[in-house]
C-alpha cells in the first residue's frame, strides 16, 4: 500500500538550480514500492516454530564459527559443543511447547571512533543460537522486499556496494548531501511498531511471542545491576541486524515514495540533492517523518547538509573531479585520525617486544585496512606514502630506543654504513630526542626502506596497487604475439 505523502515531493519538482558542469544522464522514473507478500504466500508459511527447530544444528553451527564472547552465564562455544545434543534436544522441546525463557544480555561498553561509547548486548550462546535460527527463518521472508538502496547487514552487500550507488548519483550532478544519523538508533527501537510490522507477515503466534520475549530480555549492567529493556534491539545478537532493517525499511521506501536519490547503511543514511536550499528542505521534511512517525531520534550533532567531500560516510568522503569528470572515492578526514592514530598505538617505544613481532602486527593491521579501503580512487596514493613514510620513522624510533646507549646507536650507524664522524656528530651534537633522531640523514640512511622491505614490513602503497579493485581497473594483461 502506497503511504500518503504529508510533506511536499522530493527536491527535484521545485528544484531550479541545475548544474552545468556535466550532462546528466535522464533517469529512468523509480517503480513504486513492490507490494508486501500476502500472509498466505509460500514464504510466509516459512515462518513457523517447527522452521525454526529445524534450524537449530545450523544455527549452532554459525554462531560456533562466529567466535563470539560468553554472555551472563560465563558459558562459551566450548562448553555448550560438550553438551550439543542435550541442549539441542532441550531448546526443540522448550520452543515447541512455548516454555523457552531467554537469559539475560550482557552489557559491555566499548569506545565509539568518534568518541564516547557504544553499548553492545551480548546474549548467551543458547540464546544467540535461537536468534541465529529464527534470523534463518525470516530472512528468506524480508529480505527479496528491502530496498536496493539499503545496504546494511544483508547478503551480497556491503560498504563497498553503498559507496558504488552513491558515486552514482554524484556523477548524476547531485553534489549536495543530506547526512543523517539516527541518535542511539539500536536502543531506541520501539518494540510495540516491530512487533506490529512482524505480525503483517508471521502469523504463527508463538513465533511472535518468541521475538516478544527476546526483546525484552533483561540487561546485565557491567556493575551486576539488572535492568529492564523497554525499548531497542542491543547490538551483539545474530537477529537484531535483521530487525533493524525491518524497521528502517519504512523509511526507505518512504524515501522511495518522496522520489529522493539515497543510500543507507544500518542508522547511517545519505540522502543525494542537487542543492543546498533543497537539502535543508529534505532533512526537515525527513527528521519530522523520522521522529513522527517511526518514533526515532535523528542525531542534529552528526546530521548535516554539506558536500560529500566534507562529509564521512563509511569511513570514505566523495567528490567529484570537474577537470576528470570522474567521481573521486577518498579517506575521510576521520579515517586519516584513526589510522594514524593506530600507527602509535603498534609502535610504542616504551613497550618492550621484538621489531619482528612489531612488524608483524603492523602487517596484519594493514592487510586488513587496505582489503576495506582498497577502493579508494589513485588519489589515495599520496596520503599512502605519507603513511608509509610514518610508519617506518616510528620504527626507526623503536629501533634507536632498543640500542639504549647513545654510544651503541652511533656503533649501530657505523655498522650500515655511515661513516664514523657522521655517526658520532649526528648523535652527540646538540640534545636530540629519540623522535628528533630518527628522521636525521644518518638514521635514515643507515635504517633505510630497503631494509624496513627485507625485514618484511609491506607497505601501504604496494598493498593498495594489489588490491582486487586494482586489478580489475586495469584490466586483463594483453599479450602480443611476434611472428617472423
Amino acid at each position: 500500500m502506497q503511504l500518503k505523502l504529508e510533506f511536499g515531493i522530493a527536491e527535484e519538482a521545485s528544484n531550479t538550480a541545475s548544474d552545468d558542469r556535466r550532462a546528466v544522464p535522464q533517469r529512468k522514473a523509480r517503480l513504486p514500492a513492490p507490494p508486501k507478500p500476502k500472509v498466505k504466500g509460500e514464504k510466509a508459511e516459512t515462518a513457523t516454530m517447527e522452521a525454526v527447530t529445524a534450524r537449530l544444528k545450523a544455527a549452532l553451527e554459525a554462531v560456533a564459527a562466529n567466535k563470539g564472547a560468553p554472555g551472563p552465564d560465563r558459558q562459551g562455544i566450548e562448553q555448550v559443543r560438550k553438551h550439543e545434543q542435550e541442549i539441542l534436544k532441550g531448546l526443540h522441546r522448550t520452543l515447541l511447547d512455548g516454555t523457552y525463557q531467554p537469559g539475560d544480555i550482557r552489557r559491555v561498553w566499548i569506545p565509539k571512533a568518534g568518541g564516547g561509547e557504544r553499548g553492545l548486548g551480548i546474549p548467551n550462546v543458547i540464546d544467540r543460537v535461537v536468534q541465529e535460527a529464527v534470523r534463518q527463518v525470516l530472512e528468506p521472508v524480508y529480505e527479496p522486499t528491502f530496498h536496493p538502496s539499503s545496504h546494511g547487514f544483508r547478503p551480497g552487500r556491503s560498504c563497498h556496494t553503498a559507496i558504488e550507488e552513491a558515486k552514482g548519483y554524484l556523477a548524476e550532478g547531485r553534489d549536495w548531501v543530506v547526512d543523517m544519523d539516527l541518535e542511539n538508533f539500536f536502543n531506541r527501537v520501539n518494540h510495540q511498531r516491530l512487533m506490529s510490522k512482524l505480525a503483517q507477515r508471521v502469523k504463527d503466534k508463538r513465533l511472535l511471542k518468541l521475538i516478544g520475549k527476546m526483546l525484552k530480555a533483561k540487561i546485565a549492567m557491567p556493575d551486576g545491576v539488572i535492568v529492564s529493556n523497554e525499548e531497542g534491539v542491543p547490538q551483539g545478537g545474530p537477529l537484531s541486524p535483521l530487525l533493524s532493517n525491518i524497521v528502517l525499511d519504512e523509511l526507505d521506501w518512504e524515501l522511495e515514495a518522496r522520489g529522493h536519490c539515497f543510500v543507507r547503511y544500518a542508522d547511517d543514511a545519505n540522502i543525494y540533492v542537487k542543492s543546498e536550499r533543497a537539502g535543508q528542505r529534505v532533512m526537515a521534511n525527513v527528521s519530522d517523518y523520522i521522529e513522527k512517525r517511526l518514533r526515532l531520534k535523528v542525531n542534529a550533532n552528526k546530521s548535516a547538509v554539506a558536500q560529500p567531500q566534507d562529509r564521512h560516510f563509511l569511513g570514505f568522503s566523495l567528490r567529484y573531479e570537474v577537470t576528470e569528470d570522474k567521481v573521486e572515492v577518498e579517506l575521510s578526514k576521520r579515517t586519516k585520525e584513526r589510522i594514524d592514530s593506530k600507527i602509535r598505538e603498534l609502535t610504542p617505544r616504551n613497550r618492550g617486544r621484538s621489531m619482528k613481532q612489531a612488524i608483524d602486527e603492523i602487517n596484519a593491521y594493514t592487510r586488513g585496512w587496505t582489503g576495506f579501503f582498497g577502493i579508494c580512487t589513485n588519489q589515495v596514493e599520496k596520503t599512502l606514502q605519507t603513511l608509509d613514510a610514518h610508519i617506518r620513522r616510528r620504527l626507526r624510533a623503536m629501533e634507536l630506543k632498543q640500542y639504549k646507549r647513545k654510544r651503541t646507536i652511533a656503533r649501530k650507524l657505523i655498522w650500515h654504513g655511515i661513516k664514523a664522524k657522521t655517526a658520532w656528530r649526528t648523535v652527540y651534537e646538540g640534545r636530540k630526542s629519540l623522535w628528533a633522531l630518527s628522521h636525521t640523514w644518518a638514521v635514515d640512511r643507515a635504517l633505510r626502506n630497503s631494509l624496513w622491505d627485507a625485514r618484511g614490513l609491506k607497505r601501504l602503497t604496494q598493498q593498495y596497487w594489489s588490491h582486487p579493485a586494482r586489478m580489475v581497473a586495469q584490466g586483463p594483461k594483453q599479450y602480443e604475439l611476434a611472428f617472423g
